[in-house]
C-alpha cells in the first residue's frame, strides 16, 4: 500500500484521482476478504475423525456463503448474525489422502493431503507435556518416520473466563525427527503403538500444560457442581480488557496513578537512599508477614539494584516477577517496563537491552494492595534471580480497601485458577470429531488427594458431555513412585491420590496405566516415557480396537482371613501373577491390626492368590500394597507384564480428607 501511493503521487492530476479509486476499491476488496477465516484446527496434513459426520467451521462477514467440498460431496452454509459458520460433510470410512476445498466469493482454499483415521487428545501436566527430546529415547527408525501415516497437532495452552471458539495452535504436521523431537513423549509413544497395531492413521492433539491442577481443566459448567470454587465471571477476558480500555469500567483510577512515590518519582534513579527505605526479602514474604505492612493497604514500593548476567548477548532481559498481589507497576533504571492487574496473573516483562547497562541497574515495583494479603506471593524457586536477596521498600499513598473500587479485569494463573485452561485450551476442540482422550496429570493436586476423587470423575463425565460423542475411551495414568523409600510405613498423599484415580474407573470406558515401576525418586519427570505411551496404547488396543489382549494390571478384589495371615485375591492376572524371586517372597506390602498400625508384612505368592502376614499383627485386618510416595523396587506383574496396582483394603479416613480448593495466593 505504501509504494503504491508513493507511486500515485507522481501521476499528474485527474489521472491521480482515477488511480486513487481505484486503489480505495481494491483496498474495501482486501478488507471484505479478510473478514473470512477458516478454523485454525484445519490445515495441510490433518487427520480428521473417520466414520464421524466431518464438521468444519469458521467466520466471515454475517450472511456470507460458504461452500466446502470433499470427496465429490459438496455442502455451503451461510455465516449467522455473529460471523461464525458451520456445514458438516459426510462420514468417511477409507483413510485418503484427500483434498477439501473450501470457497466464499473469491475467497479460494485447499487443505491437502487429509487423513481419516483416528483423533485422540493428550492433555494434562508436565508429564504429557514432556517432550521426546527432554527424555532417553531417540527415533532412529527413519523407515517408520517415512512411512508412518501419524499426525501431530501441538496446541497452544491458552486462558479464558469464557469458552472459546478457536485454539492457537501450530498446524498439523507430518512425523519429521525434528517434529517427534519437539512432540510430547507419551502421546507420540502411544500414536505409535496404536498405529502400528491397528494400521489406522492417527492424529494425536497435545493440548496440556506442567504444573497445572485439574481444575484449571473443568468447565465452568461442572464446577458449578462444586461450591469451593464460586465461579463468577460472566465474561470473556477480551470483553473486560476492552471495558477497560474504553474507559465503560468506572474504577478508581485517581487513587490508584496518585500518592507520593508517584509525584516524587520513586522510580528514577536519583532518589537517593534514606532511613525510610528498609531491607525486606521479596519473594513469598507478604505483607502480613510484616509487622510494617501487617494492616497496610496501598501503594508500597520496592527497589533493587542488579548487574546483567555474565556473557548476556540478548536484544531483551526476561523479568519474571511471578505473581503479584493485587497490583504493580514497574520500571527498570527509571522507564516502566510493565503494568499488570490481578494477584493471579503471572508478570513477565522483557525489557530491552538498550536500557540496560552491565552494572548496577535499578529495578523499582510499586506493589499496589487493595485488601486482604499483599506482595509478591510467589516462592522465588519459581522466577528469575532478580527476586532473591535483599531489596528495600517504602510506604506509599494508603488507602481503604472498603471505599477502593478495583478494576475488572482478567486475573487468573493457567496452573490453578479454576476453568480457564478448558474454556481457551479445551473448549475451542470440542466441535472437532475425536476418538478418545489420553490423560497424565494429578501431581499438582496431592494435597487434595481425596477432592481429587470427586473432580477427577466429573471431569471425564463433562468432557464426554462438551464433545457431545458418547462414551469415548477415556485413558489415563497413575501417578508414578516419586521420592525418597520410606524407612517405615506411613502416610502418603501421593499414594492418596493414586487411590483417587483408581476410583475414577468405576465411570464406563475409562482405563488406567500403572506407573508405579517407572518412576524415579529424584525427579517428578522420570525419564522412561516410551514403556507409559505403550501401556496406555495397549489400554486403546483392547478397548478401542477390539484386540483381543490382556492391556489392564493386575487390581485387588478382595480377601479372606486365614488365621494370623491374609489371602488377598485379584483381577485380571491373565496367566497368573509372576514375580522373579525364586522363593515367591514380595515387597511393598504393609499390614495392620485394629489399632490401624501398619507393619511391613511378609508376602509370597500361591498361585494366582498372595498370602500376607507380619509377626508383630497377630490379628490382622487390613493390607496395603505399594502405598507410598515411592515403594522402591517392585516385581509383581501379570502375564502381560504389567505391574500390580497399588491399593488398600481398609476404609479408613485419609490425610487429604476434608482438604479443598481455597482462592488464596497459589501458584
Amino acid at each position: 500500500m505504501k509504494n503504491a501511493l508513493s507511486f500515485i503521487k507522481q501521476i499528474p492530476f485527474p489521472a491521480k484521482g482515477i488511480c486513487f479509486f481505484i486503489l480505495v476499491l481494491s483496498s474495501f476488496s482486501l478488507r471484505a476478504q479478510e473478514f473470512f477465516q477458516l478454523g485454525s484446527l484445519f490445515t495441510d496434513e490433518m487427520v480428521l475423525q473417520r466414520e464421524m459426520p466431518i464438521a468444519v467451521w469458521g467466520t466471515a462477514s454475517p450472511g456470507t456463503k460458504v461452500a466446502v467440498s470433499m470427496k465429490g460431496k459438496k455442502v455451503s452454509s451461510r455465516a449467522n448474525a455473529d460471523g461464525q459458520w458451520r456445514v458438516e460433510l459426510p462420514a468417511l470410512k477409507e483413510k485418503g489422502p484427500y483434498t477439501i476445498e473450501i470457497s466464499s466469493g473469491n475467497y479460494k482454499e485447499e487443505l491437502k493431503d487429509v487423513l481419516v483415521g483416528d483423533v485422540w487428545i493428550a492433555s494434562g501436566q508436565s508429564n504429557m507435556e514432556w517432550p521426546i527430546r527432554s527424555t532417553d529415547f531417540r527415533e532412529t527408525d527413519t523407515a517408520w518416520i517415512g512411512k508412518a501415516e501419524i499426525r501431530l497437532l501441538k496446541v497452544q495452552p491458552e486462558m479464558d473466563y469464557m469458552p472459546r471458539q478457536e485454539a492457537v495452535n501450530y498446524g498439523w504436521q507430518r512425523l519429521t525427527p525434528e517434529n517427534i523431537e519437539n512432540f510430547s513423549a507419551v502421546a507420540y509413544h502411544f500414536g505409535k503403538s496404536v498405529h502400528k497395531n491397528s494400521g489406522v492413521p492417527i492424529g494425536l492433539i497435545s493440548a496440556n500444560l506442567g504444573a497445572t491442577a485439574i481444575e484449571t481443566w473443568m468447565s465452568n459448567e461442572v464446577l458449578k457442581e462444586f461450591p469451593q470454587f464460586n465461579l463468577k465471571q460472566t465474561k470473556s477476558f477480551e470483553e473486560l480488557r476492552q471495558a477497560f480500555e474504553s474507559g465503560s469500567e468506572s474504577w478508581s483510577k485517581e487513587d490508584y496513578y496518585t500518592g507520593p512515590g508517584m509525584q516524587e518519582k520513586w522510580y528514577q534513579s536519583s532518589v537517593k537512599a534514606s532511613s525510610e527505605w528498609k531491607p525486606v526479602e521479596v519473594a513469598g514474604n507478604t505483607w502480613e508477614s510484616m509487622e510494617d505492612l501487617r494492616n497496610f493497604d496501598g501503594a508500597v514500593w520496592f527497589r533493587k539494584n542488579f548487574d546483567l548476567p555474565e556473557n548476556f548477548k540478548g536484544d531483551s532481559l526476561d523479568l519474571q516477577l511471578l505473581q503479584i498481589d493485587d497490583y504493580d507497576i514497574t520500571w527498570v533504571n527509571g522507564k516502566k517496563v510493565g503494568e499488570t492487574f490481578g494477584r493471579h496473573n503471572h508478570r513477565n516483562y522483557k525489557v530491552a537491552a538498550s536500557l540496560l547497562k552491565e552494572r548496577d541497574n535499578l529495578l523499582v515495583v510499586r506493589v499496589f494492595d487493595a485488601g486482604g494479603i499483599g506482595g509478591f506471593t510467589t516462592n522465588a524457586f519459581w522466577g528469575n534471580e532478580l527476586l532473591w536477596g535483599t531489596w528495600e521498600y517504602r510506604k506509599g499513598k494508603e488507602i481503604s480497601p472498603t471505599e477502593f473500587d478495583a478494576p475488572k479485569l482478567p486475573n487468573a494463573s493457567p496452573f490453578s485458577s479454576p476453568s480457564v485452561l478448558f474454556n481457551g485450551t479445551i473448549a475451542p476442540l470440542t466441535a472437532l470429531g475425536i476418538k478418545g482422550v489420553i490423560w497424565y496429570q494429578g501431581e499438582s493436586n496431592e494435597l487434595r488427594a481425596a477432592e481429587y476423587g470427586d473432580l477427577f470423575p466429573a471431569l471425564i463425565r463433562d468432557w464426554r458431555k462438551q464433545f457431545a460423542q458418547g462414551d469415548f475411551p477415556f485413558l489415563f495414568v497413575q501417578l508414578a513412585n516419586y521420592r525418597e523409600e520410606m524407612e517405615q510405613p506411613q502416610e502418603s498423599t501421593w499414594a492418596e491420590l493414586r487411590e483417587a484415580q483408581t476410583l475414577a474407573l468405576q465411570e464406563p470406558n475409562t482405563g488406567m496405566g500403572v506407573a508405579i515401576d517407572l518412576g524415579e525418586a529424584g525427579d517428578i519427570h522420570p525419564q522412561n516415557k516410551e514403556d507409559v505411551g505403550k501401556r496406555l496404547g495397549m489400554l486403546a488396543l483392547a478397548q478401542a480396537y477390539d484386540r483381543d489382549l490382556l492391556a489392564r494390571s493386575p487390581q485387588y478384589k478382595d480377601m479372606e482371613l486365614q488365621g494370623g495371615k491374609i489371602l488377598l485375591h485379584f483381577n485380571f492376572v491373565g496367566e497368573g501373577l509372576q514375580t522373579t524371586d525364586k522363593y515367591g517372597y514380595i515387597r511393598g506390602f504393609q499390614i495392620a491390626g485394629a489399632d490401624k498400625k501398619f507393619y511391613w508384612a511378609q508376602a509370597c505368592l500361591q498361585g494366582d492368590q498372595i498370602m500376607v502376614a507380619a509377626p508383630e499383627v497377630k490379628v490382622p485386618v487390613a493390607v496395603r500394597y505399594a502405598w507410598s510416595d515411592n515403594p522402591g523396587e517392585l516385581d509383581l506383574y501379570n502375564s502381560a507384564g504389567l505391574p500390580l496396582a497399588p491399593f488398600r483394603t481398609d476404609d479408613w479416613s485419609l490425610s487429604t480428607v476434608g482438604r479443598v480448593f481455597e482462592d488464596v495466593p497459589r501458584f
